[in-house]
Formats: structure tokens, sequence, C-alpha cells
């Protein structure tokens, strides 16, 4: 059994609600919908019980109205609670009013104002309660631990009606149980929907893309978050995908993707290959034997008469070199002379 709570300022929205048909069905779509699933879509609420209140919706809220004024401090009076059965799992009438009756009781509104409805438009049984937090004497009821509340309701009624028993909370089970794992469907398929995005992307962009186009919204900022198509949001740290652990495989991905460019560009060139490194050490050797071969022929074809050029030349550049004295350089009172003969005699005055 799952439990719901809700508070709220309107009593017209909230009984309207749980009186009147879906609004979005056309009574034709009514007709459709229910020969197709068996379920009453045309007069889909029944009310099982009225407690200091009776009429139609709009008697209804007028009479909460009134007596919710006798609190001026209570902003949000109304109080909205719903209880959920597994499914294929049914109680009869006088079931589920009693299970509504443990419902007002638990939540403090069992001598307020309250309606007891079912819906019957779901293959899951359910009932509403619309209460009037604010009593006749004025005082409302508590809000505090509304939570832990409902959870402790859920599981007794599962017990004394021989329901399926579900798992509370994590923050309201005992230490035993919070070791237990869970197995939540909505965030599996999340998650294997994140890793097949995640497969081939290689940006986030491109992972955002395929993202949305599985219906998910992404809020992005020092982390992210995923929002299904029922508004569920869901951490990526929670799924094992944070925002660090998606750049970090979107950056592997790109690197797979290089080595995959690389791999494939080695690969054409080795179809359009160039010699062997053995096919280009033999052409080296075999160009080194050519130019061996024609520098030892070039010095074999000189002419007598260019040596002999040669030597005449080497003879002359020997007669033509200057001679100084034994001392190396020149004679120190040459250079005298020349100056003195370079001195100019100043007129005289």
């Amino acid at each position: 059994m799952i439990g719901n709570i809700s508070l709220g300022k309107s009593f017209v929205h909230c009984i309207s609600y749980c009186l009147d048909d879906k609004k979005t069905l056309t009574e034709e779509q009514k007709i459709k919908k229910s020969l197709e699933d068996g379920l009453q879509h045309t007069n889909r609420a029944e009310v099982l019980a009225y407690n200091k209140c009776f009429g139609n919706k709009h008697e209804l809220a007028e009479q909460f109205i009134e007596v919710s004024r006798l609190s001026k401090r209570v902003e949000k009076p109304v109080l909205h609670l719903s209880l959920t059965l597994p499914p294929g799992e049914q109680l009869d009438r006088i079931q589920l009013i009693e299970a509504g009756q443990e419902l007002a009781k638990e939540f403090g509104v069992a001598d307020n104002q309250y309606i007891l409805v079912q819906h019957k438009d779901t293959n899951r049984q359910h009932i509403h309660l619309v209460a009037n937090r604010v009593g006749y004497d004025g005082k409302a009821s508590t809000t505090s631990n509304n939570y832990l509340k409902m959870q402790r309701l859920c599981r007794r009624l599962e017990k004394e009606y021989n329901l399926q028993e579900l798992l509370s909370s994590r923050r309201f089970l005992p230490k035993e149980q919070k070791q237990i794992p869970r197995h939540d469907s909505r965030k599996e398929k999340m998650k294997t929907d994140i890793q097949q995005s995640l497969k081939d992307a290689k940006y986030y962009d491109d992972f955002a893309k395929r993202m949305q186009a599985l219906g998910y919204q992404i809020i992005k900022a020092r982390g992210i978050t995923f929002i299904d198509d029922k508004k569920v949001k869901v951490k990526g740290s929670d799924l094992g995908y944070s925002l660090a652990t998606i750049e970090k495989l979107l950056q592997k991905n790109q690197i797979q993707h290089l080595k995959q460019e690389n791999s494939s560009s080695i690969s054409k060139q080795q179809t359009n290959a160039p010699p062997s490194g053995q096919q280009i050490i033999s052409a080296n050797n075999r160009l080194r034997r050519r130019i061996t071969e024609k520098r030892q022929a070039h010095s074999f074809d000189r002419s007598p008469v260019e040596e002999f050029k040669k030597g005449i030349g080497g003879i002359l550049s020997d007669l033509l070199k200057p001679e100084y004295p034994e001392g190396g350089g020149i004679d120190p009172e040459l250079l005298k002379e020349s100056h003195k003969k370079k001195k100019r005699k100043k007129p005289k005055l």
C-alpha cells in the first residue's frame, strides 16, 4: 500500500478533483476507454463516507470554508490524503471505509469535516480523503511527522488486511532494513538510457540531444540532474553517472575515436605503401657505390697537361713570396726613416 499527502488552500479545487471525472476526456473518449480497459471513466467517483458535512461539491466547499474561518492562523486548511493498493489486490467497500477512518484518526481529523471517495478509473484500487484541518473548536490538526504517520499506517493496514508488504521510505526504516537493496525500475531504465546515450557520444551536446530524444530533461549546474516524462527528478550521482563521470566517459570516447581514425589512415597508407626499409637501404648502398665510382673515374681522367699546369703554378707562387730578414718582419730602422720623410716641417712664424 502506498500513501500520499498534500496540503492546500482551495477546498473548491480539491473537492472538484475528487468528485469530477477527468476533464481531459470527452464523453466519447470515456465510453471508448471503458470498452477498452473495462474501467469506469464516466462517474468514476463514489463517495464512501461523509463526516460532519453533506451535499454536492459546491455545498461541501462552502461548509469547509465556513469552518476553516474559525482559525485565522492556518494558511493551508486543506488536507488531501490517498491510499493506493498494489496491482491485483482488492478490498471490499466496508474495508475501504475502515481504512479511511483509520487514515482520519492517524492524522488527527477524525472529528473534523471530511469526505472519503473511491476512484474507479484505474486498475489499482485507491481512495481519497479530503479533510478540513480546522475543527469546530477552531483548533487545527498538526502537520508534524506526516510522512512517518503515513508509513506506519500503511504497514499496519498491510498486515491487518493481508496485503503485499512494501518497504517504507529508507529514512523511516530500522537499521537492519536500510541495508536491503531496493529495485527501482524507473531508475534502472534511466540508468540504461544514459549508458546507451553515452555509448557513441563524443561531446556533451551530442549526449544531451540523445537524452532529450528519449524524453528526458537535463539540468546541468555544478552537478547534473535528469527528469523523466513523469517529472521525476534523479541526480546523476544517484545513478552512478555524475557530471564528472560523464565528462570522463565522453573524453574516453574522443580518444577512442581518434585512435580509430589514426589506424584507418595507417591502413590506407599501407595499401599505397612506399618501399620497405630493406629496399631503401639497398637503394642507398647502390647510390653510394655509384658516387664512389664517379669520383675515382674523375681522378683517373686527369691529363698530363693539367698535372704540368698544377706543378708550374706551385713554383710561381713560391718565387713570388716576399722575403724578410731573419727576425721576421720588416727592419725597424727602415720604418723610422720612412716616418721621418713623411713628417712635414712646420712653417716659421
